[in-house]
């Protein structure tokens, strides 16, 4: 059987579940959540999280090395698109010229919802200063083709509010936007637990990034090994194909060539 690899801006990945580095007790928790996940993307909120801005302080880099893991830093915690710019560019010197990041630009403190504008003004920013874009936006069919055309190399809708373990609230838009996609679709945001994950990957997207469903479970690391078993559960499903649903019992054993 081939095997099923998830690619993102030309690299080829057998995990489909990304994950955050934030919210873990501390920096061994990070390490052990990430290999119990089998995560070979680790997202990093610049602002939050010290990847070398401050040499006397201890790096993420110790734990999870650039030379074992796709570091993929984002925006968090940017409200403008002059701002997210800025803080991928510092990052790019960071990483001595790593170009796959993450765009999140928020439109507010309370629900963390994306502020689509300036996504999409920062997005052809960056994708015009060679950056290769992973865009975090709403579960907007419209706003999602409107990002792929601008040359993001994947679109990640969220599922509900960012840290809100809410789960996926509208399977129907998500939908639209897997059919129409050109780029991989990756469920960000919202997912709470194993079951969340199944079901992102049961309709069809191509990976889920999460944090804060494996941080703040009761057992972190048991938690990201039950998120990798559900997106591989998923992606099984989607591949095989589940069975039409009817509106009429239909037996396990047919009636046809019973013995008699």
């Amino acid at each position: 059987m081939n095997e099923d690899f998830l690619t993102i801006a030309g690299k080829q990945y057998r995990s489909r579940l990304l994950v955050g580095s934030g919210k873990y007790r501390d920096l061994d928790e990070t390490r052990e959540a990430t290999l119990a996940a089998e995560a070979e993307i680790v997202t990093v909120a610049i602002r939050r999280v010290n990847i070398g801005q401050d040499p006397n302080a201890p790096s993420l880099l110790d734990v999870l090395p650039p030379s074992r893991y796709t570091i993929l830093p984002n925006t968090a915690g940017c409200y403008n698109a002059k701002d997210a710019v800025y803080t991928l560019q510092m990052a790019r010197e960071l990483l001595d010229g790593h170009k796959l990041v993450k765009l999140e630009v928020l439109g507010d403190e309370q629900t963390l919802f994306p502020h689509m504008p300036e996504t999409l003004k920062a997005a052809e920013t960056l994708v015009r200063d060679g950056f290769d874009v992973m865009v975090y936006c709403s579960d907007d069919p419209v706003q999602a083709k409107i990002l792929q055309e601008i040359g993001c190399v994947a679109v990640m809708p969220l599922a509900s509010l960012i840290g809100s373990g809410m789960g996926i609230l509208n399977p129907w838009n998500l939908s639209l936007i897997i059919e129409q996609a050109s780029v991989p679709v990756l469920v960000d945001a919202g997912v709470g637990t194993a079951s969340d994950a199944t079901i992102a990957m049961e309709l069809g997207c191509d990976g889920v990034l999460m944090n804060t469903a494996i941080a703040a479970a009761r057992e972190p690391v048991r938690m990201a090994r039950a998120m990798k078993l559900a997106v591989q559960a998923g992606r099984e499903a989607y591949l095989a194909g589940r069975m039409p649903k009817r509106f009429a019992a239909s037996p396990s054993s047919p009636r046809e060539g019973r013995i008699t």
